[in-house]
C-alpha cells in the first residue's frame, strides 16, 4: 500500500513524476527516411471509392512493395499513406500504468490519377511495428480506399559461434503492438532468459546475451509470451500463425570472454534527467559514496546554510507504505556575492531522484540529485559447486520500475531481489553450480508491478532495458564465476 504520510512526500513524488518522463526517442532511421511527413488520418465519409492492391501482401522490413489503385476520379491528386502507431510507457508518481499506442499516419507519396482513374507507386517497407498495417489512398480528410500489408517479424543472431562468454547479439524486427503480438520471450537451451519489448522503438529490439554452456551446439528460441512466460502450443491458439524461432549457436574452443570489471560497467549518462533548478549539482548524477558538489546563488553573504537531502523510507509489503524524511548532508557559508558551494559524499540511499533544498528566509532554493545503481565485484569469484557468493549492488531504486533486479545464471532466470526496504542496498546470495569452467551471471532491470493485466511482463528480466525500459534509464550488470570442481559439501542455512 502506497502512503504519502507527510506533506514533503508529495514533493518527492512530484520530482519522480517529472524525472520519470521517458526521454524522447526518434523513429528508427529507416522509417524516418522511407516515409514523408506526418498527415491527418482520413475517414471514409460517403463510403469507399476505388480499389487498392498491394503486392506482395507481406514481407520483412526492407521489402519492395508495389501499390496499384483503380476506380478513382481522374486527374485528382491523392495522398498514399502508411498507418501505424506511436508507443509510450505510462509512468507517473513512481507507479507503472502500462503502455499506450496512439494512431499516426505518414505520407508515402503524392500521386495524380490518370484519365482512367489509375495510379501506382513503389516504396520500401519501413522499419516499424510488425504485422498488419493499413495503406490508404486519401484526399484531404476523406479516405477513398485502403488495403493491408503485414510486416513479417524477423530474428537474427550474430555471431553464430564463439568461446564461452561471447556476446551474442540478437536483432529482432517487426514486433507487433497489438495484443497477442507485442510480448516476446527468449529461451536459451530451454531455459527462460527474459522478455523482449519494443514499445518506444517501433517494433525493433536489440540486445546481447553471453554464450553459456559446454562445447557444441546450443539453441536460442524466441517465442510469444502474453502472460509472462512463453506460450508453447501456439499452433493451437486463437492466433496459430504467430512465428517462432530456434537459432543455433556453437560454443567453440578458446579463452572465455569475461565481463568488464563492475566499475567499468557504470553508467556514463542517464537519459531523462530533470532540468537543474536554483541549486545546481555537479555532476547531476553519480553512485553512492561518490563526491558531489552543489552550488547556489542569491543568498545572504556571510550566512551559514544547510543542504537538505530528501529520502524515501519504507516498503510496499507491510501495509505501512513509505514516508519521506530529510537529512542535512552539508553545511557551507555564502561568499561575498551570495554564492555557496556544498561538498559531500553521495549518501547510501535509494537510486533515482532526490530533492535538494536550502532554507533561504521565507523561500527555499531547490534542486535534485540522481543516484545511479553501481555494482561491487563478486566477493568470491571461483570455487567448487555449491560455493556461496554474493552479488552486491548499491543505489537501486524504489519505484515500481526500478526497485528490483533480476538474476540470470547461465541465461536461466532464477529470481529477483528488491532494494526498497534496504534503502537501495541489494545483496543477492547465490551458490555456484554447473560443470567446471566459467559461468555467467547477469542482472537486468524490469517492472515490479503495475496497473496492467495484458501483457503481463512483471518480475521478469527485460532484455531490452537499454532502449525501451519504462521510467528510469537503468543499467544491467554482468559477472562471471569459475567453477573449479563439481563436488562440494553444502549445508542448509
Amino acid at each position: 500500500m502506497r502512503t504519502c504520510r507527510i506533506r514533503l512526500v508529495s514533493v518527492t513524488c512530484a520530482l519522480f513524476a517529472l524525472s520519470l518522463v521517458a526521454p524522447a526517442r526518434s523513429l528508427p532511421a529507416p522509417l524516418a527516411a522511407a516515409l514523408g511527413p506526418e498527415v491527418a488520418v482520413g475517414e471514409p465519409s460517403g463510403g469507399y471509392v476505388g480499389h487498392l492492391e498491394v503486392l506482395p501482401t507481406h514481407g520483412p522490413v526492407g521489402t519492395p512493395v508495389t501499390v496499384t489503385a483503380d476506380g478513382l476520379p481522374a486527374g485528382w491528386e491523392f495522398q498514399l499513406v502508411w498507418r501505424t502507431v506511436n508507443g509510450v510507457w505510462k509512468v507517473a508518481d513512481a507507479q507503472y500504468h502500462g503502455r499506450d499506442y496512439q494512431p499516426v499516419a505518414y505520407q508515402i507519396a503524392k500521386l495524380v490519377t490518370d484519365q482512367a482513374g489509375h495510379l501506382s507507386a513503389q516504396f520500401v517497407v519501413p522499419e516499424d511495428f510488425g504485422f498488419v498495417h493499413d495503406i490508404v489512398v486519401q484526399r484531404g480528410g476523406r479516405l477513398f480506399t485502403q488495403a493491408g500489408f503485414s510486416i513479417d517479424m524477423t530474428v537474427a543472431v550474430s555471431p553464430n559461434s564463439g568461446p564461452p562468454g561471447t556476446p551474442i547479439a540478437v536483432e529482432v524486427r517487426g514486433i507487433g503492438w497489438r495484443s497477442l503480438f507485442n510480448s516476446w520471450d527468449l529461451l536459451y537451451d530451454n531455459h527462460f532468459t527474459g522478455w523482449i519489448s519494443s514499445v518506444t522503438t517501433h517494433g525493433s529490439a536489440s540486445f546481447t546475451v553471453p554464450a553459456t554452456g559446454g562445447p557444441g551446439a546450443h539453441v536460442l528460441e524466441v517465442l510469444h509470451g502474453e502472460l509472462t512466460f512463453p506460450y508453447r502450443n501456439m499452433q493451437q491458439s486463437p492466433e496459430p500463425e504467430r512465428p517462432r524461432w530456434a537459432v543455433p549457436f556453437t560454443i567453440a574452443p578458446g579463452a572465455a570472454v569475461l565481463p568488464m570489471p563492475p566499475e567499468q560497467q557504470e553508467q556514463t549518462k542517464v537519459r531523462g534527467l530533470m532540468p537543474q533548478h536554483e541549486l545546481v549539482a555537479i555532476p547531476q548524477f553519480s553512485g553512492v559514496g561518490d563526491p558531489a558538489l552543489v552550488r547556489g546563488d542569491g543568498l545572504e553573504p556571510g550566512k551559514s546554510y544547510r543542504l537538505n537531502w530528501s529520502r524515501i523510507i519504507g516498503n510496499r509489503m507491510t501495509g505501512a507504505g513509505w514516508v519521506e524524511s530529510s537529512t542535512v548532508v552539508a553545511e557551507s557559508t555564502a561568499d561575498g556575492s551570495g554564492s555557496v558551494e556544498f561538498r559531500f559524499s553521495v549518501p547510501a540511499d535509494l537510486g533515482g531522484a532526490h530533492a535538494l533544498s536550502v532554507e533561504a528566509g521565507s523561500t527555499n532554493k531547490i534542486g535534485t540529485y540522481w543516484i545511479r545503481p553501481t555494482a561491487f565485484p563478486l566477493d568470491v569469484s571461483r570455487g567448487s559447486v555449491g560455493t556461496p557468493f554474493t552479488v552486491h549492488l548499491k543505489g537501486v531504486g524504489w519505484t515500481e520500475t526500478a526497485n528490483i533486479y533480476h538474476l540470470v545464471y547461465d541465461n536461466a532466470y532464477i529470481g529477483y531481489g528488491c532494494a526498497f526496504n534496504s534503502q537501495g542496498d541489494l545483496e543477492i546470495l547465490v551458490r555456484a553450480s554447473g560443470v567446471p569452467g566459467w559461468h555467467f551471471i547477469d542482472l537486468y532491470p524490469g517492472i515490479y508491478k503495475g496497473a496492467e493485466t495484458r501483457p503481463n511482463n512483471f518480475r521478469i528480466p527485460q532484455l531490452t532495458y537499454a532502449q525501451d525500459h519504462p521510467g528510469e534509464d537503468l543499467p544491467a550488470f554482468h559477472f562471471a564465476f569459475e567453477v573449479t570442481a563439481t563436488a562440494s559439501a553444502t549445508s542448509s542455512e
